[in-house]
């Protein structure tokens, strides 16, 4: 099968496709299905001006794709990075109906962003962006309709900023309309830490089939955001040794462990959070491209995709690979790490911890009831585990990777929603 709206060889989108049509191809879809599933829905750009400190007025180019809602409605982060493009945003919005999917949950996928580099913003500029940009997607966005969330350098912040200019815009409350708002206003206890609770509680089930102890086990998390630091801090105290850690300031490199918790609270002291500047005896500070080549058990990268390619597949001194971001991997780098006999377990498993918790706060919302964290992460690591291993065995019973395991059982679930719904609007 052909990739008729390849954008370049390398690109995301490329590679989500790529991976799209070989499982398709694979499970013998009929042509008809596979036209829907690898066309969004529906995609949108939007210009969103700002008055900035100055007194200049600067537009940006903002995006929203919605993948799909056979299953649900859509659901997906925002993001403000330099980077962010429509292609990108439509890869991601793929990955996420997959994610979704696999979850168990009624969603389908989404994503959008902003093409900004938010830390040259100011916060008055940033607030008048971001109310901005969800003026100019509210059409197109709502409780039953895509559930916007956080996702690269947006958080809670932003996501009161989106639920409020849309409730003033509507002229009624509309606290189920974003997800990963702050627990005290509408949000849900265990939603920031519950993408690194997936993580590592796929991890740790991957050392379960492997009969290995955890205490004897070592990482290295790439990133050191809201993933990868509840990654590195649940693995620690699951009695796994964190070797390495990684920011946007290079690479951190221990091989005694590095204490996570020290860690986290020195970001917290530092402008823009960042480790720059962090030292413990026998820490070796090197190149965001280095720590990835260090030796460990388990590396896990938690940053932006596109990160394992065919340059580096080969120099990693890992076993395990478990996707804490979107797309780390390229396709030419799974060749060489299934050569390699590195087992991967793929993104849309592994991070699925945070469209759960994402689930679980749009349902509180919706009921206007809430749960304790402790009850919160006992559901969510229930479910991760039981998808962990609904995964695991189809892999093995199939003598498939688990990244086309994963692939298959999501896009199973949607293809037998497109079918019973038929192919009306």
């Amino acid at each position: 099968m052909t990739i008729s709206r390849r954008t370049s060889s390398h690109s995301l989108l490329d590679n989500s496709l790529r991976n799209f049509y070989a499982a398709a191809e694979e499970m013998g879809l009929e042509d008809k299905v596979i036209e829907v599933m690898s066309c969004p829905e529906r995609s949108i750009q939007v210009s969103i001006p700002v008055k900035m400190d100055n007194g200049t007025v600067k537009v940006f180019q903002g995006y929203r794709v919605q993948h799909s809602t056979a299953c649900g409605p859509s659901k997906g982060g925002i993001r403000f990075h330099p980077d962010v493009n429509l292609d990108e945003c439509e890869a991601l919005a793929s990955l996420m109906t997959w994610k979704c999917s696999l979850a168990g949950i009624p969603y389908g996928g989404a994503k959008g962003g902003i093409s900004v580099d938010p830390d040259t913003l100011s916060m008055r500029e940033r607030e008048a962006m971001t109310r901005t940009y969800a003026a100019r997607i509210e059409p197109i966005i709502g409780n039953w309709s895509d559930i916007p969330a956080p996702d690269v350098n947006t958080g809670g912040q932003e996501m009161v900023w989106i639920m409020d200019t849309i409730s003033k815009l509507r002229g009624r409350w509309e606290p189920a309309i974003v997800t990963g708002k702050p627990s005290s206003f509408w949000g849900s206890k265990g939603r920031r830490a519950a993408t690194g609770l997936g993580v590592s509680t796929c991890i740790l089930e991957l050392l379960k089939t492997q009969h290995v102890d955890p205490c004897s086990a070592t990482a290295i998390v790439q990133g050191f955001g809201n993933v990868g630091t509840y990654n590195a801090l649940f693995l620690q105290s699951a009695g796994v040794k964190i070797v390495g850690i990684c920011d946007i300031t290079g690479g951190y490199y221990c091989k005694d462990g590095i204490d996570i918790e020290k860690a986290m609270a020195f970001t917290k002291t530092i402008p823009y959070r960042t480790l720059e500047g962090y030292s413990q005896p026998g820490l070796v500070h090197m190149s965001r491209e280095e720590i990835l080549e260090q030796e460990c058990m388990i590396l896990s990268p938690c940053a932006l995709e596109g990160v394992i390619t065919s340059k580096n597949a080969e120099k990693l001194k890992c076993a395990y690979l478990v996707e804490g971001s979107n797309g780390p991997t390229t396709p030419e780098a799974d060749v060489i790490l299934d050569r390699r006999g590195i087992l991967v377990v793929p993104d849309f498993l592994a991070n699925s911890g945070g469209v759960i918790g994402s689930y679980y706060e749009w349902v509180q919302d919706l009921a206007g009831a809430f749960w304790t964290e402790e009850k919160h992460n006992r559901r969510l690591n229930l479910l991760m585990k039981e998808n962990f291993r609904k995964v695991w065995e189809y892999s093995d019973t199939h003598n498939v990777k688990m990244r086309r395991a994963a692939f298959l059982v999501a896009i199973k679930r949607v293809a037998e929603a497109i079918e019973l719904k038929g192919f009306f609007l």
